[in-house]
């Protein structure tokens, strides 16, 4: 590992901020301790995540027939635009892949629209948003998790940057919000048109018992895998498998899935990991696991996901499936785009 004690310190220049820094302390002590990795729970692990992403989009498609009863389309596309989106953004900061997520199940579904396809995401969002919620509240209750105002201290640029400026923070979320209404009234040239679209994308949620069976059951199917998987690669890295160790760690993804500057939340991960698991493991322990889960599963998922890009959607690479949505997307805003008299042409 001699090389990696030279190249850790050359990319500290280039890095930005503490949370790079944190990421690259946990990335040598993972390295370090490549050779006591448990490779049974490890596989086992993997195995688990990939059950959690396919019901979870297994629950994708549910929401999806719901929304377009009337046109065919196989699971293993949605499955596949899944995969792939999670496998970008699992190498690429800011959530690029739900553009390329998007883009591929729309053209997976015969007759769909953006709005009503990306109004179908934000419905698998509410049992995340839910259950989430309460790992958070029992994460703040057990005493190790770090307050709200202590994220200052941490050594994560991300969250000690938003805890340390209150009033950017608000202001940020705020510009977002007002940011994300701009762009709904700039993309719907036609806005009840628009609105209907996002209506039918939330179709299955007028059908409790639907919903009910076919995603909220799914999910929870999909999160018992998770909790799995989370389990095991806490057994490969030495730290220890418990169910309070893993409510810990979603309560962690939790947190660094909301400041989405670093793929998969690296360095905001590492620095409350650390903090977290501080009086039951060794630093240098904690470290590896942190480091090398991110490295496991970003392996496990872009590696999928990019073979789900070329084999069933036939698409050479990311960069690909990105311009080409852009000129669907240029060729859509110019055929609904109003002409002579308001009118759109046909």
């Amino acid at each position: 590992m001699g090389a990696c004690a030279y190249l850790i310190p050359v990319l500290r220049t280039f890095a930005i901020g503490d949370s790079f820094t944190s990421f690259f302390d946990a990335l040598e002590s993972f390295f370090d301790s490549l050779a006591s990795i448990n490779w049974g729970p490890l596989v086992i692990a993997l195995l688990a995540f990939v059950g959690y992403l396919s019901l979870r989009a297994r629950a994708s498609y549910n929401i999806l027939r719901a929304a377009y009863p009337d046109e065919q389309f196989p699971f293993l596309y949605i499955w596949g635009a899944y995969w792939a989106g999670y496998g970008f953004n699992s190498v690429i900061p800011a959530r690029g892949g739900d553009l390329v997520r998007i883009f591929l199940t729309k053209s997976s579904v015969p007759h769909s629209s953006y709005p009503a396809v990306a109004a179908t995401f934000s419905v698998e969002l509410i049992f995340d948003v839910v259950f989430g919620s309460m790992i958070l509240l029992f994460a703040f209750t057990r005493g190790v998790f770090p307050k709200p105002p202590d994220f200052s201290k941490l050594n994560a640029f991300d969250l000690s940057y938003f805890a340390s400026h209150p009033r950017f923070a608000l202001f940020f979320l705020t510009a977002t919000a007002i940011g994300l209404l701009i762009v709904t009234a700039v993309l719907s040239v036609r806005v009840r048109a628009f609105w209907a679209r996002v209506r039918q994308g939330l179709t299955i949620l007028s059908d409790r018992e639907r919903y009910f069976r076919q995603v909220f059951l799914v999910q929870t199917g999909a999160w018992c895998f998770r909790f799995t998987a989370f389990w095991f690669l806490l057994e490969a890295f030495g730290v220890g498998g418990s169910v309070t160790n893993v409510l810990l760690v979603l309560g962690v993804n939790a947190v660094a899935a909301a400041v989405p500057f670093t793929p998969q939340g690296a360095g905001v991960q590492q620095a409350l990991l650390a903090k977290v698991f501080s009086g039951t493991a060794s630093g240098a322990t904690v470290a590896a696991y942190s480091v090398g889960q991110q490295i496991a599963l970003a392996a496990l998922t872009f590696g999928i996901g990019f073979a789900s890009l070329v084999f069933i959607f036939k698409f050479r690479s990311f960069k690909e499936v990105i311009a080409r949505g852009r000129e669907e997307r240029e060729a859509e805003g110019r055929r609904n785009r109003p002409v002579h008299g308001g009118r759109t042409p046909p």
